[in-house]
């Protein structure tokens, strides 16, 4: 199914106009959220001095969560309140470490990263996948989980779209999120990158697909799965894993954190460590979906590697 003409990859300058309720709500508190934090600013509470950054943290009693607004992993839910696999686990994580308060703050995923370094938040906390590049940016905990990808097709998946590779061959109009590891992988795989359309979050992008806008819209396994539960009109297709110079690739997800705050990453990363061998990790993401299949002993350094 092509997408009309005014619908090219030139519409992605216009993405911000296709947010989902979800997408909308998540920005606005996010703005209103870092307005807070400049007034933090103003009193000289918001930056980030030199030193213990988990010190620091302590005494103020609270932690800014760089989230992106996507479910399952950080959004705002029905209620108004912020939940989510990441944004529950690092409520857990961070009151076991001595930080009462989580204060989530929402942005679009591209601006997680610059807005972590330029000390608009303290942490990332978005199952942001741990990849060479963000690596070279920004460092991680261990993954929390592992995932693969899926695609969102029209039911019946009409032109029988499971790789990469097949949208190259049927020269399918594919879709995916602002900043998704799924850009790199369509790209590896033929698709010219002009080509590939950009939305803002999942919810955009199976309305997209429902409306025949797009052929397919790629992201994560468990993203595809949690967001056609109630569509009538797509499903997602198995999962599978894309394949990139010739090897298949298993992503993770984890904590982000500035270069500099290796003791607050090590002191996360001894947390994760217990509540993957006791099981509460599992506990704490099996309400937002996942599966056993996708816990993960994989680390932060393979992944970056």
């Amino acid at each position: 199914m092509a997408p009309p003409p005014e619908y090219t990859a030139e519409h992605t300058k216009e993405r911000a106009t296709e947010r989902s309720p979800i997408g909308r709500r998540s920005l606005l508190l996010g703005t209103a959220v870092l307005g807070a934090a400049g007034a933090l600013g103003a009193t000289g509470c918001g930056r980030i001095p030199s030193g213990d950054t988990l010190a620091r943290l302590k005494s103020q009693r609270t932690v800014r969560l760089g989230i992106a607004g996507e479910a399952p992993y950080g959004f705002i839910d029905e209620q108004g309140d912020f939940t989510g696999e990441a944004v529950e686990l690092a409520k857990v994580i961070f009151k076991r470490l001595g930080v009462a308060d989580v204060q989530p703050v929402a942005t679009d995923f591209s601006s997680l990263i610059p807005g972590l370094n330029s000390q608009q938040f303290d942490v990332v906390s978005a199952g942001m996948y741990i990849n060479k590049e963000r690596c070279a940016q920004v460092i991680f905990a261990d993954p929390e989980y592992q995932m693969l990808d899926s695609f969102i097709v029209r039911k019946g998946n009409p032109k029988g779209l499971r790789s990469y590779q097949d949208v190259v061959r049927t020269k399918a109009t594919i879709a995916t999120g602002t900043g998704y590891a799924e850009i790199d992988y369509a790209i590896s795989a033929g698709v010219p990158e002009k080509e590939i359309i950009i939305l803002q979050d999942p919810v955009a992008g199976l309305n997209a697909v429902e409306s025949g806008r797009v052929d397919v819209f790629a992201g994560t396994a468990l993203t595809g799965r949690s967001v056609v539960r109630k569509s009538r009109k797509a499903e997602t297709t198995e999962p599978f894993a894309p394949v990139v110079d010739g090897k298949k690739k298993i992503d993770g997800g984890g904590f982000a954190f500035r270069p500099t705050d290796t003791g607050l990453r090590d002191a996360v990363n001894s947390q994760i460590h217990r509540m993957r061998k006791s099981g509460e990790l599992f506990r704490i993401l099996r309400p937002f979906g996942f599966t056993e299949a996708e816990m993960t002993t994989l680390t932060a350094e393979e992944l970056c590697a």
